[in-house]
């Protein structure tokens, strides 16, 4: 996020309250077309299990430390679950889910309404679809469940927010989480953020031991493409600029 107007540069010093984080090299290994890793990003539902390099995960990591926040507070904080750990994450995290109703740390929506319905009901009808279940509730609701056990990814990275910095310590959360998947695009590692997770607050806070005053914003799951499976050979669509975009000239 940008900061406060009044805080401004004089004779020529660095601002330390301004929207980017620092000066610093450019992340190694990046592709330098954005629009190709725009394009090939998307919600991946079907890993292998091969693990990703250590190596490879820092530089995700760095690059997405270069994203900005109000005032350069960078308030989230990521814990990598992996390896054994992991297996008991999922395992624990699975009967958790079917034993203990939704308590999330930030509120989900409370209704999707208008365009907001149509354009999650067409997501979720292409999902249904691509693995053959649409119509059927019960497979459709089996495949919502895949969300619980990572859709077999091999890492998992929780990403929580401070407590005291409110929903502007959120959004600048939610930089973050996109520099990520799209780093992580370019380094070929395919990724999936999930809110779900987020609805197990309770579990994730006494696995990970976190404090309370660490607010669990959500999950991203990340390793390499199940590019056989079918889940993956859908992609979702986006309205155009003037649905999104009013222009204010006069």
């Amino acid at each position: 996020m940008g900061s406060d107007a009044s805080l401004v540069r004089q004779g020529g010093a660095r601002n330390v309250c301004d929207g980017d984080n620092g000066e610093g090299q450019d992340p190694q290994g990046l592709e330098t077309s954005l629009g190709e890793v725009l394009n090939r990003r998307y919600s991946c539902r079907a890993f292998t299990s091969d693990p990703v390099p250590r190596s490879t995960i820092t530089a995700i990591l760095e690059a997405a430390q270069r994203s900005p926040s109000w005032c350069n507070t960078q308030p989230w904080q990521v814990a990598i679950i992996e390896g054994d750990a992991l297996s008991r994450f999922r395992e624990g995290l699975l009967e958790y889910v079917v034993s203990h109703p939704q308590e999330p740390d930030i509120e989900f929506p409370v209704e999707y309404q208008g365009k907001y319905r149509t354009r999650r009901k067409e997501c979720a009808v292409a999902l249904y679809e691509s693995v053959g279940v649409a119509g059927d509730r019960a497979a459709s609701a089996a495949q919502t469940m895949q969300n619980f056990g990572l859709f077999g990814a091999p890492h998992v990275a929780v990403i929580t927010t401070d407590d005291a910095l409110g929903t502007y310590g959120a959004v600048d959360c939610g930089i973050f989480v996109s520099t990520f998947l799209l780093a992580a695009s370019s380094f070929g590692v395919a990724t999936i953020a999930q809110a779900a997770l987020a609805g197990s607050s309770p579990y994730l806070r006494g696995f990970l031991e976190l404090p309370e005053d660490r607010k669990i914003l959500c999950a991203i799951s990340f390793g390499y493409a199940d590019e056989d499976h079918p889940v993956n050979n859908f992609r979702t669509t986006r309205v155009g600029v003037d649905d999104v975009v009013d222009w204010v000239t006069d």
